[in-house]
């Protein structure tokens, strides 16, 4: 059967991702849909509002077949690697077709232009990305202003955070020499980061995360499907949501103010004298209540963005160390394909899969595959103390959860994925 696959956060599940995964199926005639998701800490490296098994069960609910886990590794990471490894997941399951991303500009011949220039980083676009970065600019502008000059205004907007991350999965398939033939929508109605609503029902995860975080999430229910909305109030109510940096504010700063700066230094994106700078906003900020958010406004500065100080606390917080996170490291890709999820049209995909993955096919972990998805129990033990009431369950959840199967939940949340 044809099987189109799509790369998501859903965080939460909206409606402008309800139209995305329609208009996959559309384009691409696809049968079946394979999410590659993020767990629980995400690219822009923030913490997802709900956790892994209760967004995988939002996809389902929608209508997909496989939901799989884009490893911690991989989801937190700048775009080169989020989409590096999220394709090698999608390439690697040896059913997906097609992949179908949105993108602001809805141009995939000028992405895959761009792409076939940037596959191997050309000696001109590298010297030009060096001395961006000399100017003390940060490393998303840097990288923009060295594309500008090697594509003489052929390039997409990169700024654009859908074009940017469009733009690395054609790079990612040309790299794998992957069959999958790649498709792009436009974004319509919502920028990803704007920040105000309409009257219009599709607002951005940003939009929606504002209102539910100012007026709680009877504020957000005309912006979410009902199933999406019904799974939220389950865990809002439960105290497992909604999880922000603030919900981890003691574990993180007791790492931050423990650990000397020689030993932050050693973790993964701690580097150019940040492990010094945090001591010092540390110290300025003694007298006053300590907020992640107030940390990264002191922290940051033209060089450091704020996602880049966010993906920084992320590897702090999970104790993710330089070694593991070198380029060749990262080539390496995923370990296993973990699935979080399925439906019945699903479970014949994953029989193909496990025949012919070159990667183990996880559902359940144990003690015989609990070191390729290290990172990620972690993750999950880290994320659970964010809870009101965390318990020894939720810390290890991912030795205890089995996938979730999509006829189990799809009856409980009405059904039917139609726009307003």
């Amino acid at each position: 059967m044809k099987t189109v696959g799509i790369i998501v956060e859903y965080n939460p599940l909206h409606f402008g991702h309800v139209h995305h995964f329609q208009e996959a199926r559309k384009v691409t005639g696809a049968e079946a849909v394979v999410a590659v998701m993020s767990g629980h800490f995400l690219q822009r490296g923030e913490p997802a509002i709900i956790g892994k098994w209760a967004r995988a069960e939002a996809a389902l609910a929608m209508g997909a077949d496989v939901v799989i886990e884009l490893p911690v590794r991989y989801s937190s990471a700048p775009a080169e690697w989020f989409a590096y490894g999220a394709v090698r997941l999608l390439d690697a399951t040896r059913v997906v077709d097609a992949l179908c991303f949105g993108s602001e500009s809805g141009n995939l011949a000028a992405l895959a232009r761009t792409a076939k220039l940037l596959v191997r980083e050309p000696d001109a676009f590298r010297s030009r990305l060096r001395i961006e970065l000399k100017k003390g600019v940060s490393y998303p502008s840097a990288y923009e202003a060295a594309l500008a000059s090697l594509a003489a205004g052929d390039s997409p907007d990169i700024g654009k955070p859908n074009n940017n991350l469009g733009l690395h999965y054609l790079i990612a398939l040309e790299r794998l020499g992957s069959p999958i033939v790649p498709h792009t929508i436009p974004r319509i109605r919502a920028d990803y980061h704007d920040t105000a609503v309409t009257d219009h029902p599709i607002a951005s995860a940003t939009a929606i995360r504002k209102l539910v975080g100012e007026g709680g999430l009877e504020a957000a229910a005309r912006y979410l499907p009902a199933w999406t909305l019904d799974i939220l109030r389950r865990e809002f109510a439960a105290g497992r949501g909604p999880v922000t940096w603030e919900s981890l504010a003691v574990p993180l700063l007791y790492r931050l103010s423990t650990a000397t700066p020689e030993e932050l230094a050693r973790f993964d994106e701690v580097d150019e004298g940040l492990e010094h700078r945090i001591a010092a906003v540390l110290a300025r900020l003694r007298g006053e209540p300590l907020r992640v958010d107030r940390l990264l406004d002191t922290l940051k500065t033209k060089r450091y963005t704020r996602t880049k100080l966010q993906r920084m606390l992320v590897r702090i917080l999970l104790e993710q160390r330089k070694e593991s996170f070198t380029r060749s490291a990262m080539a390496q890709g995923p370990a296993c394909i973990r699935v979080l999820g399925f439906s019945e049209r699903g479970k014949h995909l994953l029989k193909k899969m496990k025949r012919e993955s070159p990667l183990p096919v996880v559902t359940r972990i144990g003690r015989d595959n609990a070191a390729l998805v290290a990172e990620d129990i972690r993750a999950t033990a880290v994320y659970a103390l964010a809870f009101r009431d965390p318990d020894a369950w939720q810390l290890r959840r991912d030795y205890y959860q089995a996938p979730i199967i999509a006829e189990d939940i799809r009856s409980g949340h009405g059904g039917g994925i139609r726009l307003p």
